[in-house]
Formats: C-alpha cells, sequence, structure tokens
C-alpha cells in the first residue's frame, strides 16, 4: 500500500511522542495547517502523484474513501479538485459519491444552483450533487441505471474527483466504475491491520487502490515554528 501523502490537518503537540503512522512505505512528512503554502506544495505533489504519474497514461477519475467516517475526506477532495484546476487549467468535477447522511454540499457549506445538475463552485470546477445521478439515493440502494449515469457524469470533465463513504458493497461498485480509490487513513486511529484488511477487500472487488493519504497526524514541534514557516 503506497502512502501518497501525509497532509491533512496535520498538528503540532508540544510534548506528546508521536506513533509510528499507518503506512507500507516510509516517506517524509511535513507538519502543515491548512492555509499554509506547504499545505497547498503537499496537495500538489499528491495531485501529480496520483493523477500524472502513471506510467500507463493519466488517471482521470478518482474517489476517496476514508476508513474512519471522522476524517476530513470532503476537504481533502476540495483541495484536490482545486488544484487540478489552479495548476493545471482542467475542467475538473467535484462528485458527491457517498450515502452519508449529511451531503456534499452541506459539508463544504456550497449553496446549491436552482435548477442546475451541478453548479460551479469556482473558474472550471463544478460541483455535481448526490441526486445529479443517484436520483432514488434516500430510499432505494444504487442501480445499475445510477452508476451509468455517474459514468456519463465523469465524461463531462477532464478530471472528477469523487467524495465517497467508507468502505461498503456500494464504494466498491463505484471504485469499479472509476480508475480507483485512495484510503484515507486517520493517524493513531486507524489500525494497520484494518487497513490491510480493507486493501485486500478492495482487491477481491477488482477495485484499483492507488494510494493511502494519512489524516490527522501530530507532529511533536513547538508551535513557534509553524509561525516561521
Amino acid at each position: 500500500m503506497n502512502t501518497l501523502s501525509e497532509i491533512l490537518r496535520a498538528r503540532p503537540a508540544a510534548a506528546e511522542p508521536h506513533a509510528a503512522p499507518l503506512r507500507a512505505e516510509s516517506n517524509a512528512a511535513v507538519a502543515i495547517r491548512r492555509g499554509n503554502p506547504i499545505h497547498e506544495e503537499q496537495i500538489y505533489a499528491l495531485v501529480q502523484q496520483l493523477f500524472f504519474g502513471k506510467e500507463s497514461g493519466l488517471v482521470r477519475n478518482v474517489g476517496f474513501t476514508p476508513v474512519e467516517a471522522s476524517a476530513p475526506t470532503a476537504s481533502l477532495c476540495l483541495d484536490v479538485a482545486r488544484v487540478l484546476v489552479d495548476e493545471a487549467g482542467y475542467d475538473v468535477g467535484l462528485i458527491d459519491a457517498s450515502s452519508d447522511s449529511m451531503l456534499l454540499q452541506h459539508q463544504l457549506q456550497i449553496s446549491p444552483q436552482n435548477g442546475e445538475v451541478t453548479w460551479p463552485v469556482a473558474s472550471r470546477l463544478w460541483l455535481a450533487p448526490r441526486q445529479s445521478w443517484w436520483q432514488q439515493f434516500a430510499d432505494k440502494p444504487m442501480t445499475d441505471q445510477d452508476l451509468s449515469r455517474l459514468r456519463d457524469l465523469m465524461t463531462a470533465f477532464d478530471f472528477s474527483v469523487l467524495y465517497c463513504g467508507p468502505i461498503s458493497w456500494q464504494t466498491a461498485r463505484i471504485g469499479q466504475s472509476c480508475d480507483g480509490l485512495v484510503l484515507v487513513l486517520t493517524a493513531n486511529k486507524t489500525r494497520r491491520l484494518v487497513a490491510a484488511q480493507l486493501r485486500d477487500q478492495l482487491s477481491k472487488a477488482h477495485v484499483p487502490l492507488l494510494g493511502t493519504v494519512l489524516a490527522e497526524r501530530r507532529f511533536p514541534v513547538p508551535r513557534g515554528l509553524y509561525r516561521s514557516l
């Protein structure tokens, strides 16, 4: 399992030792805060490695699925989508592909546009709400027709970032409909064994696992150092 980055809500902990991160390979990590230029640099590196670093060609449609429901997956998806637009100038769709009780637009506090199937978040960036492809999501399970609409929706954009719920049979079906999934782990909460089991489940379901992201990691670095970054 390849750890792509460790960039989400990294927080300083002045006197608290940190546990070893849940990952298969050791990669250097930088403690950052949201809004810090280092955060933007690491999101950019994540996008480059995830979407443009494959020898087989471009990866265009990626789903992000948390191991822990509390992981900040919605904000990660928005950050990734914004970098795809800002750094490369592509048309990007941010798609709600989750069965969460709270819709993605509510989590991100993005006001809907009445009568629109998708609505603009920024120049060349659109949010596609759940009801744009999963018509009976509140009452019925996902159908083959829903997945067909999802695939058609993804073709409307150069790249799509899919906000998915925790691993389930529905998430696996979505993963089969795009280029693959990224697991969002939570430091000091997600167990290595659980992450490995989910990796195996995705493999058995023939869902490509494109990598992992480690969220909520704490670093024993004085706060003053962050102010100088």
